[in-house]
């Protein structure tokens, strides 16, 4: 049995990609962060996990609540405190519902595949852990075949979050701890405008591509 866990923030106007700004109004940005969202539980629920965990921080509006109930996740709320906590927290959370293997995901690469995502929980029958590298030298994607292991704090905790180096961090940390590790496809999160528009250049059937040429379109953005 495997989880698919989504870490996300609702889409509330200033509080979420505001790296967008500018080009793009408050808004705006979280328009792209509500379609980005959309997408990423659309590819998770369209993955062979046997359960679905958003672990959101902030409260959901109706849409939201009705898109993650209608596709089969538990909700719970993120923990308190710096991101490497935080991540660790969901793992922990996916542990409690079943304790094997699960693969956790932001809400940053709408350009993400099912297929991907099923080729990681699958090779994670094998592999110790999966990670995925993000362009900005981050990670998309991490995974654990035991989640409930008593290391995975230790795998986390103190893990630099958000700079240039955190991702060769947390791959070095795996390593360390003598894990045998899968490596994932690199991606490009959604953090900045040339990031946007070259995720929906990648992906333009999904909603978030939609979005960003509705707003170029009703502003004449190009």
């Amino acid at each position: 049995m495997s989880t698919l866990i989504v870490i996300a923030k609702t889409p509330v106007p200033g509080y979420v990609k505001t790296r967008l700004c500018p080009p793009f109004t408050l808004e705006e940005a979280a328009a792209l962060a509500a379609a980005a969202l959309a997408d990423t539980l659309d590819v998770a629920a369209a993955t062979c996990a046997d359960h679905r965990l958003l672990v959101l921080d902030g409260e959901p509006d109706v849409n939201l609540r009705n898109a993650y109930l209608s596709r089969g996740f538990v909700r719970r709320p993120q923990v308190r405190g710096t991101l490497d906590i935080r991540l660790a927290a969901a793992f922990a959370e996916a542990a409690r519902i079943d304790p094997g293997p699960a693969l956790l995901i932001g809400m940053d690469t709408p350009q993400a595949s099912a297929s991907v995502l099923d080729d990681a929980l699958i090779c994670l029958d094998e592999y110790d852990a999966a990670f995925a590298p993000a362009v900005d030298g981050g990670f998309w994607a991490l995974g654990l075949r035991e989640p409930a292991h008593p290391r995975t704090p230790m795998l986390l905790h103190g893990v630099p979050m958000s700079l240039s180096n955190t991702g060769a961090t947390q791959l070095r940390r795996l390593e360390d701890a003598g894990l045998d590790v899968l490596h994932m496809p690199m991606l490009r999160d959604v953090d900045t405008a040339d990031c946007a528009y070259a995720a929906a250049e990648l992906a333009p059937h999904t909603a978030f591509a939609r979005q960003l040429g509705s707003i170029d379109a009703r502003t004449h953005r190009a």
